[in-house]
């Protein structure tokens, strides 16, 4: 099955340089790179066309204000691959994360992955070169101990598990886990996204659009949220906390939204491409 990475991404070409390399070490091959950048910078055109060993697309769009979501759809759009396994340009994966995707992979379900919140220091050795983050995954318990006594780091997120492996299949696929969705780690089917016309881009700034929005609307759609944590596990760069307020507006409309049972926006993905 091909798979189509989509990275949300805006001006940090030092984060998704270190994602790329992430991704040149996964053991699941069969994927393509979607860098759907929330701008138009040269700079990120000049290091895209640098990439070499993966098959990478790259959308774009006039910076006029926070539009991710616009820039999602551009992404989707672009894509090929049948699987689609989104992340922020932020998020670092672990060489496995594809392959746990995949793995876990059915039709009817929406996949719900977690993250590793990284401390400043461990950060700033990977944007330094002097750590490699198949390094920490390998050695987490011994490179990654200071994280266990930090409870915003919720460490064990980068607690990794095969999913063929005995522990997976009797002690932790049928227990009860929180399925809820965040957008900066997660997969679903390219048609189940095309049905319900892509990440609603009425919000605006708001980041509903990213997680909350779409979680009640894939349900509402019949699909079901199934935890990928400590199969396809990730690292969060370290970084000042970037709030998108959402107004009283957008939050009339949303649970409006939730009370139709209005799950296919209408300023979604259908514009593209016109």
């Amino acid at each position: 099955m091909k798979v189509s990475v989509i990275i949300a991404v805006y001006k940090d070409i030092e984060s998704l340089s270190l994602i790329i390399e992430a991704l040149k070490t996964q053991t699941y091959k069969n994927f393509e790179v979607i860098v759907a950048e929330d701008n138009d910078a040269q700079e990120m055109k000049d290091y895209i066309a640098s990439i070499e060993g993966l098959d990478v697309k790259h959308t774009f769009q006039e910076d006029i204000g926070v539009r991710k979501s616009r820039s999602q759809n551009n992404g989707i759009y672009k894509s090929s691959g049948e699987y689609l396994i989104f992340l922020d340009g932020d998020i670092i994966p672990y060489s496995t994360f594809i392959e746990g995707h995949v793995a876990l992979a059915q039709r009817g379900r929406v996949l719900a992955g977690r993250r590793v919140n990284l401390n400043a220091e461990l950060t700033k050795k990977f944007r330094e070169g002097t750590l490699k983050p198949y390094s920490l995954e390998k050695y987490y318990f011994i490179l990654g101990f200071r994280l266990m006594f930090d409870r915003n780091a919720r460490f064990e997120q980068g607690l990794n598990v095969s999913p063929n492996s005995f522990i997976y299949k009797r002690l932790i696929a049928n227990r009860k886990r929180n399925t809820s969705l965040i957008g900066c780690n997660f997969s679903c089917f390219r048609d189940d996204m095309v049905t319900i016309n892509g990440f609603d881009e009425s919000y605006g700034e708001s980041s509903l659009p990213d997680d909350m929005d779409l979680d009640w609307r894939f349900r509402a759609y019949g699909l079901a949220l199934y935890s990928c944590k400590n199969i396809a596990n990730t690292f969060h760069l370290f970084h000042k906390k970037q709030n998108n307020p959402t107004s009283q507006e957008q939050w009339a409309k949303f649970y409006k939204n939730k009370e139709e049972k209005k799950y296919i926006c209408e300023q979604g993905l259908s514009q593209h491409g016109e």
